[in-house]
């Protein structure tokens, strides 16, 4: 039996989402989360049973704030709210990405600050595990409160409404729900509240992101060797000495990485296309020559935004709060923000840069092996018979069209507010557009890449007489088992989409995964 991700006992960290997201391992709540669970939920019943004002439960929401729910109403009233706030639009979230909110929720809840009942929980674990997925569109959310819209429609078939999917096949909710053996539950006090208000749709753009960026950052290590090995370039850029004295983790660890993948090349630093008589260059163009600072700059960024989304995941952001008597607090329901999503907002904007400056230097790079004055001594456009033949000329247009947009939606989201709920929540994050920029951003680089990947595999294949790197071979190899040498003119997006389904594995940095041994090899260099 697989052993279930517990919450509510410990801290979430990054890998037991991975688990839960990619690999289906099934969640639990711990006897104690249980246990806080049920208490707050029978302090909010016993607050919305003594008379008091108490907002989402007794009142309206938003700028209905003020307006008096009558006690036999307020079931009606959790059950509206879901209803009213399921309106988002566009094409529906990944599976993948739906699978982390709907963790990231009960995440949240189990803390036992928002009033849910644990029965009521458990209906959304138990659609998790069994795989059953709401359709949650993409657009609808302002990042504050929350991510109300996704969320909504992410609560909407535990109502008995809404579509779901299960293994790729779209039903009613009503249907799905009973085709995995659940029933709809009924809302009570605050439930429908606590299910939908929170910034987990954001956060979780941001982890699926950051979970697909880690492997990416490794091949564009080894794909940038390639490149560095396929112009001779210079080795001295890369040298520890250099990278130690500026103290930069990511950039020492890229820097590491491309020394590796070189390792026992002969084309690397042979300068192949130096014209007899003059004098031999002793330094390449910034694309190459800056890679380490480049990369390891993007690396950093990831880490410091796993950390802002690890403290998030983490984070109870529902509101108001609850806070149940003890022996050191009087019992509270206490209104405040920790749904702005802010923190994360800026953290994805940041994400954004990082992401795209991985692919703007990477289609340099590709410029570079195709221009024939800066190949050093490779054919125009790396084909035989140029001008019959245009070779890699337009896949480097289409890396440079992916990155010419990625400019444009790396422009900060979080800087954007607009009002609403007639001017009540007047200032918003827009923690979500910036997750759904990054996740494109992410989709477009993935595929500069690829084409880097094609690039200069193509003009490894046409140095001869040299050996490679051990590592970077490896690579080409890999390559080469889906997509053939050109030599001659092809339709090529095949190609494109063969070598972006390598990188989406991980292929080019296959060599380099192994953290445990290889990585300490290589800083222990």
């Amino acid at each position: 039996m697989v052993d279930a991700v517990v919450l509510g006992q410990r801290l979430l960290n990054l890998e037991d989402i991975e688990d839960v997201v990619y690999h289906r391992k099934p969640v639990e709540l711990a006897p104690e989360a249980i246990v806080r669970i049920d208490e707050a939920a029978a302090f909010v019943r016993q607050m919305a049973q003594s008379g008091k004002a108490v907002y989402g439960v007794t009142t309206g929401f938003g700028a209905n704030r003020d307006q008096v729910i009558r006690p036999e109403d307020a079931e009606r009233l959790q059950v509206n709210l879901i209803m009213s706030h399921a309106c988002g639009v566009g094409p529906a979230l990944d599976v993948d990405v739906v699978r982390a909110m709907m963790l990231l929720r009960i995440n949240a809840l189990a803390q036992g600050n928002s009033g849910i009942r644990a029965s009521t929980l458990q209906v959304l674990i138990e659609m998790l595990n069994r795989g059953v997925h709401p359709i949650v569109p993409e657009l609808g959310s302002v990042g504050a409160s929350g991510d109300l819209c996704p969320l909504a429609h992410m609560c909407l078939p535990m109502i008995g409404l809404g579509e779901v999917q299960i293994e790729g096949v779209t039903y009613t909710a009503e249907e799905g729900m009973s085709r995995a053996g659940l029933e709809p539950v009924r809302l009570t006090y605050k439930e429908g509240l606590a299910l939908l208000n929170g910034t987990q749709a954001m956060t979780a753009l941001g982890v699926v992101v950051a979970l697909s960026f880690r492997p990416l950052l490794d091949c564009a290590d080894a794909i940038g060797a390639m490149s560095l090995e396929a112009v001779g370039g210079r080795m001295e850029a890369l040298d520890p000495r250099i990278h130690a004295i500026r103290r930069r983790p990511g950039q020492m660890l890229s820097a590491s990485h491309v020394r590796y993948m070189l390792e026992g090349s002969e084309l690397a630093g042979a300068a192949p296309g130096t014209v007899e008589g003059k004098v031999e260059y002793v330094q390449d163009s910034y694309c190459l020559r800056c890679m380490p600072q480049v990369h390891g700059a993007s690396r950093d960024v990831l880490d410091h935004v796993i950390n802002v989304l690890m403290t998030e995941a983490n984070a109870v952001t529902d509101n108001p709060l609850v806070f149940v008597p003890d022996a050191f607090q009087e019992g509270a329901i206490l209104s405040g923000g920790n749904f702005h999503g802010e923190p994360v907002a800026m953290a994805l904007d940041y994400l954004k840069l990082a992401i795209a400056e991985l692919g703007s230097i990477s289609e340099r790079r590709s410029a570079k092996l195709t221009d024939k004055y800066f190949s050093e001594g490779l054919p125009a456009f790396l084909v035989n018979e140029p001008g019959l033949n245009s070779g890699m000329m337009i896949p480097q247009y289409v890396a440079a069209a992916l990155v010419s947009e990625n400019k444009s939606q790396s422009h900060p989201a979080s800087v954007d507010s607009i009002p609403t709920s007639a001017n009540m929540e007047d200032h918003v994050s827009m923690g979500m557009h910036a997750g759904l920029h990054a996740y494109r951003i992410m989709t477009n680089v993935e595929r500069v890449l690829a084409i880097e990947y094609l690039i200069a595999g193509q003009a490894l294949d046409l140095r001869e007489g040299y050996a490679l790197g051990k590592r970077t071979r490896q690579a080409l190899k890999s390559l080469r088992q889906k997509v053939s040498f050109m030599s001659e003119d092809r339709v090529l997006y095949t190609d494109i989409n063969h070598a972006t389904e390598l990188i989406r594995r991980g292929i080019p940095a296959d060599c380099l995964v192994d953290y445990e041994t290889d990585h300490e090899a290589i800083l222990g260099e």
